[in-house]
This record gives C-alpha cells, sequence and structure tokens, in this order.
C-alpha cells in the first residue's frame, strides 16, 4: 500500500527542518551572519534565513515537484550543496495512522509556508531559545499540518533542538502538554513590535501576566507548555508563513488560532501574505470566541482599515 501525500510530506518536513536547524548553528558558529534590511531596521535577514530556506525548499521540491511553496525569504536558487539536501523521510512519524479525511489528498493540492528562521531579530541579539524553523502545511486554504523545530533547546540528555508537530485528526508530537495555572490570565505577546494598538488590546484582556517573546512558533510553544493561556498580537506585522505551521500544531492539540476577530485565515497560494488582522490564539481550556469578544470593536476597525 503506498503512502498517503499528506504523511510523506510531513515525514521529509520533520528531518528537513531539523537539518535547516543545523544550518542555523553552523551559521552562528562561524561567527559571520551577513545580516541584511529587508523592509526596515525591525525586518532583518541573516546568511542563516537564506541558507535554512534554501535547504527546505530543495529538499522538498525535489521529492515533491507538484506542490506549491512559499518561503518568506522569496524565490530561493535550488541549485544547493549536496549536504543540504534531505531525502530521507522520519521512519518515527510514518509509523503513524494517515487521518482518513486526508488519505487521498493530492501533491497539486498541498500549499506550503516556510519560514526558515523565525525570529531573526532574537536571532541576532544571541536570544536563542526564541529562534524556530517553521513548515506550515496547507491543503487547499486550510493549514493542516506544522513542523516547529527549535535548533537551540536544550534536551535533558545534553542534545541540542527539539521538533514539535501537529497533524490534524492525528494530534500531536515532540513536547510534554502542560496546562497553565487555573485562575490567571496569562497573554504571550510581541518581544520587538510592542505598538499601542497592541497595547490596547492586552489591556482589553486584563491579563494577570504578560510573557513578551519573539517569533510566533515560540510564542505558540508558550501555549502548548503551559506557560501561557493566549497569544494577543494587535497588528498586521504577522505573514502566512508565520502562523501557518503554528496554527496547525496548536489546532491539531485542540487549541484555536485565527485573526483577532476569530476568523481563520486562508493559505491558499494566492493570498496576500499579511495576517492584516493580527493573531489570536489560545489553549483547548478556554474559550477562543469569548476571548475574541473582548477584543474592543476599535481595534478591529483600525486593524481593517
Amino acid at each position: 500500500m503506498t503512502t498517503p501525500k499528506v504523511m510523506r510530506i510531513m515525514a521529509l518536513s520533520i528531518n528537513t527542518a531539523a537539518r535547516a536547524g543545523s544550518i542555523i548553528r553552523e551559521v552562528m558558529q562561524r561567527g559571520n551572519l551577513g545580516i541584511v534590511e529587508k523592509e526596515g531596521k525591525d525586518d532583518l535577514q541573516t546568511e542563516a534565513d537564506r541558507s535554512a530556506q534554501q535547504c527546505i525548499i530543495a529538499s522538498l521540491s525535489r521529492k515533491f515537484p507538484n506542490i506549491t511553496i512559499i518561503g518568506e525569504e522569496g524565490d530561493s536558487n535550488l541549485n544547493v550543496k549536496a549536504e543540504w539536501l534531505v531525502s530521507e523521510e522520519n521512519e518515527e512519524f510514518l509509523t503513524h495512522s494517515c487521518p482518513e479525511e486526508l488519505l487521498e489528498i493530492k501533491e497539486e493540492e498541498f500549499v506550503i509556508w516556510v519560514d526558515p528562521l523565525d525570529g531573526t531579530s532574537e536571532y541576532t541579539k544571541g536570544l536563542l531559545e526564541h529562534v524556530t524553523v517553521l513548515i506550515g502545511i496547507a491543503i487547499k486554504d486550510r493549514a493542516v499540518g506544522g513542523i516547529i523545530y527549535q535548533p537551540y533547546y536544550k534536551q535533558s540528555n545534553g542534545d541540542i533542538g527539539r521538533t514539535v508537530w501537529g497533524l490534524k485528526g492525528l494530534g500531536t508530537g515532540g513536547f510534554e502538554p502542560k496546562s497553565p495555572p487555573k485562575g490567571q490570565m496569562i497573554i504571550t505577546t510581541t518581544r520587538s513590535h510592542l505598538t499601542p494598538l497592541v497595547q490596547q488590546a492586552l489591556d482589553a484582556l486584563s491579563p494577570t501576566k504578560v510573557i513578551k517573546v519573539g517569533g510566533a512558533g515560540y510564542k505558540v510553544l508558550q501555549l502548548l507548555e503551559g506557560k501561557a493561556h493566549a497569544y494577543v498580537f494587535a497588528s498586521p506585522g504577522c505573514k502566512r508563513w508565520d502562523t501557518c505551521a503554528p496554527e496547525a500544531v496548536l489546532e491539531a492539540y485542540g487549541g484555536t488560532l485565527t485573526d483577532l476577530a476569530g476568523i481563520h485565515y486562508s493559505y491558499a497560494a494566492d493570498v496576500d501574505y499579511k495576517n492584516r488582522m493580527g493573531v489570536l490564539a489560545t489553549i483547548p481550556e478556554i474559550s477562543h470566541s469569548e476571548i475574541a469578544r473582548q477584543v474592543p470593536n476599535d481595534i478591529i476597525a483600525t486593524l481593517r482599515a
């Protein structure tokens, strides 16, 4: 019996994200980050971003030539070093059964959203635990599968790096799920893009504590690991490649990730890349719609304008 495409794409993405993570570590060890500004001083790109993306896109497109791949760093040169190409699929992941509703998906229906280094600003400042590699797998317009790889996660046995994955209908793997403290409202938000509108949304939700960290991937990990109840970002600063993988992993776990109005983003290949309506993510134990209702209408109107 042939293995369903979604399982093979997930399995290759798991191994590819880890290889991209090792490239990120190699660039940091060499010490020359090759930083360039893309759209301003808060939008940086490094040698690690460029190389990690080449590794991911070349590896996935060689094995699955008919999928659409959209990467943060634009078009990539796919003539990459042989040691950057990953062709082995993750055997452990392939021991799982494919969700029935995903058995027959054709290669052409997949759209892969890649953020090769989420948390570039933090990476350049040495806040390495915030850094993640994100590979989000959408089918037509819905986020279905995701890989969040942490290149600098320290394992208890001394190993470095961790892969967290999620596939809707199957579940999640790679982390120990925990629930945050009851009777509190801990919100995680941006570390480096705090605007008056972001602050206004936070104030409206009356959090007992606010955790400011970098990267959408790392913020969603705060929810999965029981450090926060919600992730709130009232700004159009995020893009589809920031949220596709985190949304898929969080929702495979039972949580929810939408815009601030409570509407899911489309991950179709032809959409505007900007998440213009901000981000709202919640753990399974709290009502997502209730939190969305507490966001003031004038914030929604400002984002819509």
